[in-house]
């Protein structure tokens, strides 16, 4: 199965790189990983995670406090929001397909 970046949330899970990686060197890699890392649990099992809000889906990270938001259809994943948990809980909803 394919998946994709919608470009807002593409452009915010950047953000966190560059920001975990100024915090400490290194960090803003073990980030990218851990988000990499869930968005192949999501691919290898799309229904595995609570339905957050329609038909969208919530993986949470183990190691940082973000949220991998996402819809599928037949055979593609949309990333919609690479979302921190601690803030502004709503903003990604204009992004649904």
């Amino acid at each position: 199965m394919n998946w994709s970046f919608h470009p807002e949330a593409e452009s915010e899970f950047l953000e966190a790189i560059n920001y975990y990686e100024e915090c400490r060197p290194g960090l803003g890699h073990a980030f990218a990983v851990e988000i990499y890392a869930a968005i192949e649990r999501i691919v290898a099992y799309p229904l595995a995670w609570p339905i957050l809000d329609g038909q969208i889906r919530r993986l949470q990270t183990n190691r940082f406090p973000y949220g991998v938001l996402y819809a599928q259809d037949a055979d593609h994943i949309y990333i919609l929001a690479v979302m921190h948990l601690h803030r502004q809980p709503g903003y990604w909803k204009g992004r649904v397909t």
